[in-house]
């Protein structure tokens, strides 16, 4: 069992082409990041949000994770490569050991369900908070950084 390194779920790539996605900052979807300790399987195959190894309820983090706020403007194109962006998202008050992440749809138009997975994140070794904020810092709004690129 692991986590895969960072992945862009290939569910996700058909549903895109299915217009079951939409990252416009207003009437778009909704997405969510939940936290999965490091017996968690996930990678590129992972199709929806499941609760299997996800880290336990613990001070403002609870079960599914936490909504992903998108910034104005949350999806641009340069250099060929399409980007989004999300606001960086904080858990207070936790004690918790996370190794990665999913991102998910709570919206999806075109899938079958409300869970459907968008990317995969692989923190690369586990990381803490002991009674403390736990954040998921985003990377640069760039086509070299941003956290889904499309080429």
């Amino acid at each position: 069992m692991s986590i895969t390194t960072n992945a862009i779920c290939n569910s996700f790539k058909k549903e895109l082409l299915e217009g079951a996605h939409k990252f416009q900052y207003t009437s778009g979807s909704s997405f969510k990041l939940a936290l999965y300790d490091s017996q968690a399987t996930l990678g590129a195959s992972t199709t929806n949000y499941a609760v299997a190894e996800e880290v336990p309820n613990t001070g403002s983090y609870s079960a599914g994770g936490g909504a992903l706020v998108k910034p104005n403007p949350s999806v641009s194109m340069a250099s060929a490569t399409a980007i989004v962006d999300f606001d960086n998202l904080s858990f207070t008050s936790v004690s918790l050991t996370a190794r990665g992440a999913l991102i998910y749809n709570t919206t999806t138009s075109g899938g079958s369900n409300t869970t459907d997975s968008v990317c995969v994140l692989d923190f690369g070794a586990d990381k803490t908070a002991t009674s403390g904020t736990f954040t998921v810092q985003f990377p640069a709004f760039t086509t070299s950084a941003a956290i889904l690129r499309i080429a």
